[in-house]
This record gives C-alpha cells, sequence and structure tokens, in this order.
C-alpha cells in the first residue's frame, strides 16, 4: 500500500510511518509507550504503560475508576477483552424507582471498575516487561507533576464547573480552587502513591486490599451500598470478536454489552451499495452512513445489553445477514427518515494504539464515561470513579434494565480490522455515543476509499442526534451540507473544537514493513514511533 501526500481537509500532522508505533490522545502517553518499546518490551507493554499514564495526564476522559476493553492480535490470533465491571449486588429496580431516570453523577452511578484488573490481566498473558515497570511513567507525571494541555484544560474547566460539589473532586481536580489551565503544572501525588500500590500488588490491592477498603468505606460514607465484596466479585472476560465483513476486510468488535455491535449492522446495511463507486465527501455515500447507522442505532437502544440478559434478541440475530439487508431495504437514497427498532428475531473516554515490528498490534480504549466519570473521587487516593451506572435504563423488561451484579450497556469499543487471516487496522475513536458512528466513518475511509489514516482523521465528520437531526463539522463541504438538507436532513452545525462532540481517532494500520499511524487533531495527542 502507498499513501500520497493528500491536503483534502486542513490538517496539523502529518502520517507516522515506522516499524514500532503508538498513537494516543496525549503525547506523554504515547512518549510512556514508546520507552517500553524502546527497552524491549512489545505493543501489549507499550500500550498499557500509555493507558497507565492517561489516567494521570487525561483525567477528564479516564482514571484509575475506569472500565476498558481490548483487541489485539498477538501475531497469530485475535484475541478480545471485556472489562468492564458490574452493579453493586444490592442494586435492583427498587432503588431508583423514585427517580426519573438513572442519576448521571454522584455514588448512584458508579459500578465497579474493570481497567487495573485489565492492565493485570493483559500484562500477565501478553506482555514480556515486568507488571511494575509499566508503571514508572505514569509515576513519575503524578508526583513531579505535568503540563496540562490545551484541550484537556477546556474539558476540566467545564467538568469542573459541574462537579466541584461531587465528594472528593475538589481536593483532586482543583488545586488552588481551580481548574488547571494550559500550561499550568499539576501534581496528584496521592494517585502516584496509588499507581506504586498497584504495581506492587498487580493489581490486587484494588480490588482486595487496602485500596478496596477505602473505596467501600468512603461508599458507605456517603449511603452508597458499593462494597469490598463487589469488588472481590470483579471479573474479566476473554470475550472474543463479533465482525461483519465490508469489501475485502472485516471488522471486528466486543461483543454486547457494548455498542461496537452497532457500527457492524450499519456496514453490514451498507453492504447492500456500492460504496466503492463513490468518493467519501459526496452526499449520496454520507446520506446512505447516517441512515444506516439510525437503522442500527434503533435496535441497539432497543435490544443491546449484558450478554446474559439478551435472552430473546442475542447478537447473532441483529448480526442476521438477511435482516440487515431487510433493513437495508427501508431507506430512501433520496430522503432522511426516522426509524424505529425492528425485529430482529420472529416470535466522554480514551482510546490508544500500538504495534511493534514482532506483528503484535493492539486496539485499547478505557473511560469514566462521561466527562471526570461519576465525579467522586476516593479521598488520599486519587481514585475517581466512572459512572458507567448512567448506562442502564429504568424501562421496565428491557434487557439493559438496572438490576444486581449487572454490566450496563457500555459506549467504550476497540475497533480491529482483518483482512484475511491478516491484521490491516488497530484503532479506536473515542466519544460516548459517536464511537460505532466514528467506526463505521473510519472504516469507510480507510478500507473502502484507502485514505492514510490521518487523513481520515482530519476529514469533517456526521454525527446523528435524534430523529431527522444530525450534526455536521462545520469544516464540511457547503455542498455537502446542503445536499444533506435537501433530503430533509436536520442539519446542525458544530465547530469541532468546541462541541467535542465528533470524538478522537486514533489509527494504525499495518503495511509492508512496517505501520502508519494518525492521531485525531480534535485532541492533544500523537503518534510516534522508530
Amino acid at each position: 500500500m502507498h499513501f500520497t501526500l493528500q491536503s483534502d481537509y486542513p490538517s496539523r500532522r502529518s502520517p507516522v510511518l515506522a516499524r514500532n508505533v503508538v498513537t494516543t490522545s496525549h503525547p506523554l502517553a504515547t512518549q510512556a509507550g514508546l520507552r517500553m518499546l524502546a527497552r524491549g518490551g512489545n505493543a501489549m507493554d507499550a500500550a498499557l504503560a500509555a493507558a497507565i499514564a492517561l489516567v494521570v495526564v487525561e483525567p477528564t476522559g479516564n482514571g484509575l475508576g475506569s472500565d476498558a476493553f481490548c483487541i489485539l492480535w498477538d501475531g497469530k490470533e485475535l484475541h478480545g477483552l471485556n472489562a468492564s465491571g458490574r452493579s453493586s449486588a444490592q442494586w435492583n429496580p427498587e432503588r431508583f424507582a423514585h427517580l426519573p431516570a438513572m442519576p448521571m453523577r454522584g455514588w448512584e452511578s458508579v459500578t465497579v471498575p474493570g481497567a487495573v484488573s485489565a492492565w493485570a490481566d493483559l500484562s500477565e498473558r501478553f506482555g514480556k516487561l515486568p507488571f511494575a515497570d509499566l508503571f514508572g511513567p505514569a509515576v513519575d507525571y503524578a508526583e513531579r507533576g505535568y503540563l496540562v494541555t490545551p484541550v484537556i484544560a477546556e474539558q476540566w474547566r467545564r467538568g469542573a464547573a459541574e462537579l466541584n460539589a461531587q465528594p472528593g473532586f475538589r481536593e483532586a481536580f482543583m488545586p488552588n480552587g481551580a481548574a488547571p489551565k494550559a500550561g499550568e503544572l499539576y501534581r496528584n501525588e496521592s494517585l502516584g502513591q496509588t499507581l506504586a500500590l498497584i504495581a506492587e500488588s498487580k493489581g490486587d490491592a484494588f480490588y482486595r486490599g487496602a485500596l478496596a477498603a477505602k473505596i467501600a468505606h468512603f461508599a458507605k460514607e456517603h449511603g452508597a451500598v458499593l462494597n469490598e465484596d463487589d469488588l472481590a466479585a470483579h471479573s474479566n472476560d476473554w470475550c472474543g470478536t463479533i465482525a461483519q465483513e465490508i469489501g475485502d476486510v472485516a471488522l471486528h468488535e466486543i461483543p454486547p454489552n457494548g455498542q461496537g455491535i452497532a457500527a457492524l449492522m450499519a456496514l453490514g446495511i451498507l453492504r447492500q451499495f456500492d460504496l466503492a463507486s463513490m468518493q467519501p465527501d459526496d452526499v449520496d455515500a454520507v446520506h446512505l452512513q447516517i441512515e444506516a447507522m439510525k437503522l442500527s442505532t434503533a435496535d441497539v437502544h432497543a435490544y443491546v445489553a449484558d450478554a446474559a440478559a439478551m435472552t430473546d434478541v442475542a447478537a447473532s440475530h441483529l448480526l442476521d445477514p438477511a435482516y440487515l439487508a431487510s433493513r437495508a431495504k427501508l431507506i430512501d437514497r433520496k430522503r432522511a427518515q426516522n426509524f424505529g427498532a425492528g425485529s430482529p428475531k420472529h416470535g466522554g473516554t480514551v482510546c490508544l494504539a500500538a504495534a511493534d515490528e514482532s506483528g503484535m498490534m493492539v486496539s485499547y480504549i478505557q473511560s469514566n464515561y462521561a466527562g471526570f466519570g461519576s465525579g467522586i473521587v476516593v479521598p488520599g487516593t486519587g481514585i475517581s470513579l466512572q459512572n458507567r451506572g448512567f448506562g442502564f435504563t429504568l424501562e421496565k423488561g428491557h434487557p439493559n434494565e438496572v438490576g444486581p451484579s449487572k454490566r450496563p450497556f457500555h459506549t467504550i469499543i476497540p475497533g480491529f480490522v482483518m483482512k484475511g487471516r491478516e491484521p490491516a487496522m488497530a484503532f479506536g475513536l473515542m466519544g460516548g455515543p459517536m464511537q460505532a458512528q466514528g467506526h463505521v466513518q473510519m472504516v469507510l475511509r480507510t478500507q473502502i476509499w484507502q485514505q492514510d489514516p490521518q487523513t481520515a482523521s482530519d476529514a469533517p465528520r456526521w454525527r446523528i442526534l435524534q430523529g431527522l437531526e444530525v450534526a455536521l463539522e462545520s469544516t464540511m463541504r457547503p455542498d455537502l451540507v446542503e445536499g444533506l438538507s435537501e433530503r430533509g436532513h436536520s442539519v446542525k452545525s458544530e465547530a469541532p473544537d468546541q462541541s467535542f462532540g465528533f470524538g478522537g481517532s486514533q489509527i494504525i494500520q499495518r503495511v509492508p514493513g512496517g505501520y502508519v499511524a494518525g492521531s485525531d487533531p480534535r485532541k492533544d495527542g500523537q503518534s510516534g514511533g522508530f
């Protein structure tokens, strides 16, 4: 595969080509990963060191209280890890019956975090370096401090304005009473000490030791029911992947409880149309993608939950080729529509990628969900807790109805593309409900329309909202915007650097002799290699 320098879209970056590469949403995290590779580690060591560093340098998107997912090619086969946590065993519908919806912030949105267990399991099975070595850069950033980057500073400001009253938040994230500004030095020494304890105990302290006790004690102090038994009961699943072919490649995603299946369904619908004959910014191509995404999203919201709760409609029903072909027939190529869920059975996050010259490729993602998650920070530990409980519904009988020891519907999804039996691309796109939509756009741009990872990342994006509403980045061509409006789409224009709603991609694509990487200009990130 050959790339030429493209100037289709404004960009601040060029693709990075090397034998060993790491791409993340923060330069310091990228450097942490490269340091592991330079020391003889592999792509898994690099990915984990970067992920651990991101807990420190991008607290707006993730923390020690995050969940995580990973898809990796170990050189011979593909693996999928679901390290998302479950609700407390004491959660039930009655606990929330007095509320109109699941709480978005505070203790009643907190589920068991899975990221720390992901680090331990992935390192043990696939890493080369000692587990404790992976924490060196992150501990240094926490204890000595780092200079806050511009995009994160703005997200931090917004988060602090909303969450400053949540237990523990001001102490951890508002030194001197305010969110740190871009270029300001920020230290979190408590977080550094906690990371060192996790490194020493290989994560056990977080689920069964001193850290678990502190989390449970703080929960009890505030009337929450998350306890040490809930933390000790946590386990990960080596779940494999589910896939959808399009063209000569296949996109692989983690099975439910994640939303990755929405991207697969959309691609299955789009297989019914000749996208290869179109250009990536043709109004016909974009219209079809939007409509396919609306169809798949309607089904996902109706049926997807913890796999154990999907007893009526399973992932196989949603991916059935005949069903997806029938959904494709609903699309009017000249008119936008508001679709409901079908009948498949009759009767905000950080992402990163790493690859090494041995052939190992890793797509990894971890997130506290909404910015700073629940807003809860356990005093003296730097542990900021996710708000994944917000992913449940209170709808009676829904497979995703809140319940005990249950995984909620999840937005964070790593992506991986295979070409036949060979790995082609490890990638992700952070951004809540934007993620599956972004996966579709990135796969089509890189695999069908042959754009390099940086160009695909630079390109303007769309995002479905509700009904006929669709958000378009303000950098999108005027004729494309006009064409979508003429088809009945209710267009909302948003500036990429103001909304944070179009996600941030990190992509590594395999090429003969090495890799080409791209890092999203909407984030502070960086691709690096050697």
